[in-house]
C-alpha cells in the first residue's frame, strides 16, 4: 500500500513538472512553448509556433498518460510517459547543440535554463514512479487466487473415494458418490430377534379357519 501511494505521488509530481516546463525558460530566455515540434526534426529556427504545435504538446501527452497509468495502476503506461518526456527533451537538446554549437549553463543566466530541468526531471520522476508502482496485474491475481477453488486431481495423481491421501488408481467409476453402507449390523429392530427352534412363535393358539373361537371343538 505504501509503495503504491509513493509511486503514484512520484509519478504525478513528474507529470506536473513536465507539463509546466514549456512555460519556463529553456534557453537564453526563450520559453519551451516557443519551440516547434518540427524543430526537433528540421533544426531549431526562430519561428514561434502556436501552443498546440509547440513542445508543450508531447509533454502534455506524457502527463496525461501518466495520470491514466496511475489510475489504472499500469506501470507500462507510466514508464512510457517517462520515456516520451525524456526522449523529446534529449532530442531538443541535441538539436540545440547543433544550432548553437554548445549546450551549457552560463553564469549570467543564459544557456540552458530551468524549463529544461523541469522536463528532464519530470521524465525521470515518471520512470521512478513506474518502478515504485506495484502494478495492477499482480494484486488482482493474488486476490483471485485466494477465491479460486482447488482444482480436481488429474489422472496423474489419482486417489480413492473417499479420499485417503494414498496414491493408486481410483476405485470410483461413477460420477456420483458411492452409497454408504448401514453401520448397524444387529437384528432388524422392527422384526425383533430371530426365534429359537423350540419357541412358539404364535402369540395366540392356532385356530382352524371358519371355526368360532367361542365354542371349543368336539371330542
Amino acid at each position: 500500500m505504501i509503495r503504491s501511494v509513493l509511486g503514484s505521488v512520484v509519478a504525478l509530481a513528474g507529470a506536473a513538472a513536465a507539463a509546466l516546463s514549456p512555460f519556463r525558460g529553456w534557453y537564453d530566455g526563450r520559453l519551451g512553448r516557443h519551440y516547434r515540434i518540427a524543430d526537433l526534426f528540421d533544426g531549431i529556427g526562430g519561428t514561434h509556433p502556436g501552443l498546440w504545435g509547440s513542445m508543450w504538446l508531447p509533454l502534455l501527452f506524457a502527463a496525461v498518460v501518466t495520470v491514466v497509468g496511475v489510475v489504472v495502476r499500469s506501470r507500462l503506461l507510466v514508464a512510457l510517459a517517462g520515456v516520451v518526456a525524456l526522449g523529446f527533451t534529449v532530442l531538443w537538446t541535441v538539436r540545440l547543440g547543433q544550432a548553437t554549437g554548445s549546450v551549457a549553463v552560463a553564469a549570467d543566466g543564459s544557456g540552458l535554463q530551468l524549463g529544461v530541468a523541469y522536463a528532464a526531471g519530470g521524465g525521470a520522476l515518471m520512470l521512478l514512479g513506474a518502478a515504485l508502482l506495484p502494478g495492477r496485474r499482480g494484486g488482482r491475481l493474488r486476490r483471485s487466487d485466494r477465491n479460486r477453488p482447488y482444482a480436481a486431481p488429474g489422472a496423474e495423481d489419482p486417489d480413492t473415494w473417499p479420499p485417503t491421501q494414498e496414491p493408486g488408481p481410483s476405485v470410483q467409476t461413477s460420477p456420483w458418490p458411492e452409497p454408504e453402507t448401514d453401520p448397524y449390523t444387529g437384528p432388524d429392530p422392527y422384526t425383533g430377534p430371530p426365534a429359537r427352534a423350540d419357541q412358539d412363535t404364535a402369540p395366540y393358539p392356532v385356530q382352524e379357519e371358519g371355526r368360532d373361537p367361542r365354542h371349543p371343538p368336539r371330542p
